[in-house]
């Protein structure tokens, strides 16, 4: 797999040029940043805010169905839906009035409203996954699920794969090196990369090599690795995966914060999945905060069996305050019965279809020698002639460079383009003609790009 070579110098020049445009059409943002400086790091609430652009900081004045407008009123269409957060656009009715109902019933009350009944049972119909639990995030989710999995195999070690990202929790911010696991992060505890195992994707042999030695309490995955651009898993291979874990006494937990997005119940749902856990995020694209996690009937009796008391027994370490509060719930019940039907995933799969293949279209017109990815509603660009198995391959096509001068090219334009490891996401509030106007951008950057065949080879 040999990712493309860009003409460096072209692109640079290219990229200067977007960058001042970019900052012409920002000072108000620029201000604020320097403004929010003096109160916060970076001048942003929130590390992510500046950490995941390759570019000046924006600040957002308001959002509107898939669009959003900075402090200089730019619009920008956006198709990195904020990293999957807010699929179902900015200002979506149905959403609005849940928050309006859950505010006329109380926040939360730190004790269950019988909509929590509608969601879980919901969820368990579409997924296949019986029990559900409510966190706000999935990284929480993520880390309930690792410690139930300890309890319950009496082993401590997680195996992930190549290219992951499964939130922000101690036990997986980890990396392969020369040396062995390694924290790609500052601030872990020493010695929490002896408790992690990093292999390659859709390698069944690698997984089973580890597995054997016992120590493994739980397999943490994507069914469709997104992390990393896209990485299929090849056929067979989940359902292998969960046969090798059960053979071996590991659990096994797909984690969809981003693929529940991709097709109606989730690829669980979808592909008919086995496994322990399931794990949702990012509000299901509401915007509203929370995360939830799934798990087996068996998996269920001994959480039962464990249920933490106050002043009692010791139990499972789950649950959080504000966790399942009245507003997560409205949201989770409106956006499965409103937003999230078979209908609408149809639609954003059609959509995302006439992306891809509005993308293969430019790349083979400017005899470019990538392919188009594509699965459900995302699509993105594949530097090469051969479709990603694992994250050391997908990570070829993550140039930052290029990925810096599209990102600014297109939001000078009015688009918003996704984070450097993901890819254009179709939203539930997108129309073809969002998708038209994406490609129409894109075109006319590569064609810039690769103007003469002396500069792109």
């Amino acid at each position: 797999m040999t990712p493309y070579t860009f003409n460096r110098e072209k692109l640079l020049e290219m990229t200067n040029r977007e960058l001042a445009t970019f900052r012409q059409r920002t000072v108000n943002s620029a201000a604020l940043v320097a403004r929010g400086k003096k109160s916060m790091p970076k001048g942003v609430p929130m590390s992510w805010m500046f950490g995941l652009n390759f570019h000046p900081t924006i600040y957002v004045d308001h959002g509107k169905g898939p669009e959003f407008f900075d402090a200089n009123n730019n619009r920008y269409l956006d198709f990195n839906v904020v990293d999957l957060a807010v699929t179902m656009g900015f200002d979506n009715p149905h959403i609005r009035d849940a928050m309006h109902k859950a505010m006329d019933v109380g926040p939360h009350f730190l004790l269950p409203v019988r909509e929590a009944i509608d969601v879980t049972e919901e969820l368990a119909r579409r997924t296949g996954v019986p029990f559900w639990q409510f966190t706000m995030t999935a990284s929480g989710a993520n880390t309930e699920v690792i410690r139930i999995a300890r309890a319950i195999t009496k082993r401590t070690k997680v195996l992930v794969f190549e290219g992951h990202y499964h939130g922000h929790l101690d036990d997986t911010m980890m990396e392969n090196s020369e040396s062995g696991v390694r924290p790609y992060v500052l601030g872990l505890p020493r010695g929490v990369e002896k408790g992690v195992e990093i292999v390659p994707f859709n390698d069944l042999e690698a997984v089973e090599a580890v597995l054997k030695k016992g120590e493994v309490a739980l397999i943490l995955t994507e069914p469709a690795m997104s992390n990393c651009t896209l990485v299929m898993p090849e056929p067979g291979f989940i359902q292998s995966l969960y046969e090798l874990a059960h053979r071996y006494g590991t659990l096994l937990c797909l984690d969809e914060a981003h693929d529940f997005s991709f097709a109606y119940g989730g690829l669980t749902g979808a592909w008919n999945l086995p496994c322990d856990f399931m794990v949702l995020g990012k509000g299901l694209g509401t915007g509203i905060p929370f995360a939830l996690y799934g798990m087996s009937d068996a998996v269920n009796e001994f959480v039962d069996a464990h249920t933490q008391v106050d002043l009692g027994v010791p139990g499972i370490a789950a649950g959080g305050t504000t966790y399942a509060n009245t507003l997560s719930v409205f949201a989770a019940k409106a956006a499965l019965e409103k937003v999230l039907t078979p209908e609408n995933y149809m639609r954003t799969e059609a959509l995302g279809r006439r992306f891809a293949t509005g993308l293969q279209s430019i790349f083979d017109e400017l005899n470019l020698p990538w392919l188009a990815q594509h699965l459900g509603p995302r699509v993105g660009y594949c530097l090469s002639q051969t479709l990603p198995k694992n994250g050391k391959e997908a990570y070829k096509s993550i140039d930052v460079e290029w990925i810096t001068l599209r990102k600014l090219f297109m939001a000078n334009r009015g688009i918003w383009d996704s984070v450097a490891t993901a890819g254009p996401q179709v939203s539930f509030a997108h129309t073809q003609a969002h998708i038209d106007e994406y490609l129409t951008t894109a075109r006319s950057l590569l064609r810039e790009l690769c103007s003469t065949n002396s500069e792109a080879k």
